[in-house]
Protein backbone atom coordinates (compact mmCIF):
# COMPACT_ATOMS: atom_id res chain seq x y z
CA UNK A 1 0.00 0.00 0.00
CA UNK A 2 1.31 3.67 -0.82
CA UNK A 3 2.75 5.70 1.92
CA UNK A 4 0.65 8.69 1.69
CA UNK A 5 -3.01 7.66 2.37
CA UNK A 6 -6.23 9.63 1.93
CA UNK A 7 -8.13 10.76 4.90
CA UNK A 8 -11.05 8.35 4.36
CA UNK A 9 -8.82 5.35 3.91
CA UNK A 10 -6.65 6.08 6.72
CA UNK A 11 -10.10 6.60 8.62
CA UNK A 12 -11.24 2.74 7.49
CA UNK A 13 -7.83 1.30 8.20
CA UNK A 14 -7.83 2.57 11.88
CA UNK A 15 -11.61 1.48 12.37
CA UNK A 16 -10.48 -1.99 10.63
CA UNK A 17 -7.72 -2.07 13.61
CA UNK A 18 -10.30 -2.13 16.66
CA UNK A 19 -12.67 -4.64 15.21
CA UNK A 20 -9.96 -6.86 14.71
CA UNK A 21 -9.41 -7.11 18.60
CA UNK A 22 -10.92 -10.16 20.69
CA UNK A 23 -13.94 -9.72 22.93
CA UNK A 24 -13.50 -8.35 26.17
CA UNK A 25 -13.17 -10.89 29.10
CA UNK A 26 -16.04 -9.07 31.15
CA UNK A 27 -18.30 -9.77 28.28
CA UNK A 28 -17.53 -13.78 28.21
CA UNK A 29 -18.59 -13.80 31.79
CA UNK A 30 -21.51 -11.50 31.41
CA UNK A 31 -22.63 -13.78 28.82
CA UNK A 32 -22.27 -17.13 30.52
CA UNK A 33 -19.76 -18.18 28.06
CA UNK A 34 -22.61 -17.90 24.86
CA UNK A 35 -20.37 -15.43 23.28
CA UNK A 36 -16.60 -16.60 23.27
CA UNK A 37 -15.53 -15.38 20.12
CA UNK A 38 -14.94 -12.71 17.94
CA UNK A 39 -16.66 -13.60 14.76
CA UNK A 40 -15.04 -10.31 12.66
CA UNK A 41 -11.43 -11.49 13.85
CA UNK A 42 -8.81 -11.47 10.52
CA UNK A 43 -5.70 -12.32 10.01
CA UNK A 44 -3.71 -10.03 7.82
CA UNK A 45 -2.00 -12.89 5.96
CA UNK A 46 -5.09 -15.20 5.17
CA UNK A 47 -8.38 -12.35 4.79
CA UNK A 48 -7.24 -9.25 3.16
CA UNK A 49 -9.69 -5.80 3.34
CA UNK A 50 -11.82 -5.60 0.63
CA UNK A 51 -10.35 -1.72 -0.53
CA UNK A 52 -10.46 -0.23 -3.66
CA UNK A 53 -6.89 1.00 -5.33
CA UNK A 54 -6.68 4.14 -5.89
CA UNK A 55 -4.07 3.31 -9.16
CA UNK A 56 -7.22 2.34 -11.11
CA UNK A 57 -9.02 4.74 -13.11
CA UNK A 58 -12.53 4.47 -14.19
CA UNK A 59 -13.24 3.76 -18.11
CA UNK A 60 -16.21 5.25 -19.32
Amino acid sequence: MSKIKTPKVKATLGKMIKRNRRIPLFVIAKTNRKIVQNFERRSWRTQKLKMRSQKRQRTN
